[in-house]
């Protein structure tokens, strides 16, 4: 099949194309950097010309308020616009576990509208929720910190690598259409305040983490479940420590 991956120059999208290509599909990286922009529309209609499958990986480079609703909303219509002209079969998004709970969030809010929008379509598609990447959590760390001190709460999470995120994705894309949402997640679940302490440790980070049941996250108040998956979610096999032994490069 010919699938396009939009955001496929990405940390998530370059290896959903590798993938694919590897099980023999002509999978194409879509994104500015290849001449593909789905703000404005620009090769969009050349791109998915011929395509059975649209694969969407690709993320807001903005999470202010305003900024990222107007991307998933305008990149998320032209999608499924010139989508439909082109006849393709399939959209497959990836979204976030717990995003329908996090609705305090602006950039939840932002992926609650582009999963309606895309639910709402008419176009035949499949909405994979995963949970955060173990390449996430330096930008997590970061975000929580208010000078050498990180706060987060304890609440559970359940985060998974790259890899297996891509391997999930890539798996839904040449699958039939769920027309529904399918979970995926790391094979073990920690503490939030713990994720990140194990994390720091091991890049020998001198900040301090603190258990703060009222941080936020991403703009979130975090309930002990918020972020893992129900029962039944597909879960990944590379686990944190084996993930944190790689040498950096090998991280990406």
């Amino acid at each position: 099949m010919k699938i396009v991956v939009i955001g496929g120059t990405g940390l998530i999208g370059s290896k959903v194309v590798s993938k694919l290509t590897e099980q023999g599909h002509e999978a194409v990286a879509a994104a500015p950097t290849t001449g593909v922009n789905t703000l404005t529309g620009e090769g969009l209609a050349a791109v998915l010309k011929g395509a059975q499958v649209i694969v969407d990986v690709s993320n807001s480079p903005s999470f202010e308020e305003r900024a990222v609703m107007d991307f998933f909303k305008t990149s998320t219509n032209n999608l499924l616009k010139y989508g439909v002209a082109a006849g393709v079969g399939h959209l497959a998004a990836l979204s976030v576990v717990g995003t329908d709970r996090l609705s305090e969030s602006p950039y939840f809010r932002a992926k609650i509208v582009q999963e309606k929008l895309i639910k709402e379509s008419g176009l035949p598609y499949s909405i994979i929720h995963a949970t955060q990447f173990f390449e996430f959590v330096n930008r997590i760390a970061d975000e929580a910190t208010v000078g050498t001190t990180v706060r987060l709460p304890a609440v559970l999470i359940q985060p998974m690598a790259a890899d297996d995120v891509a391997k999930a994705v890539a798996r839904v894309a040449v699958g039939t259409p769920l027309n529904g949402m399918v979970e995926v997640a790391g094979p073990e679940a920690f503490r939030f305040d713990e994720l990140i302490r194990e994390a720091l440790r091991a890049r020998n980070d001198s900040r301090s983490v603190v258990a703060d049941p009222h941080a936020q996250y991403f703009g979130a108040a975090l309930g002990e479940r918020s972020l893992i998956p129900v029962d039944g979610a597909r879960l990944g096999e590379i686990r944190f420590q084996e993930w944190l032994r790689r040498p950096v490069l090998q991280q990406r």
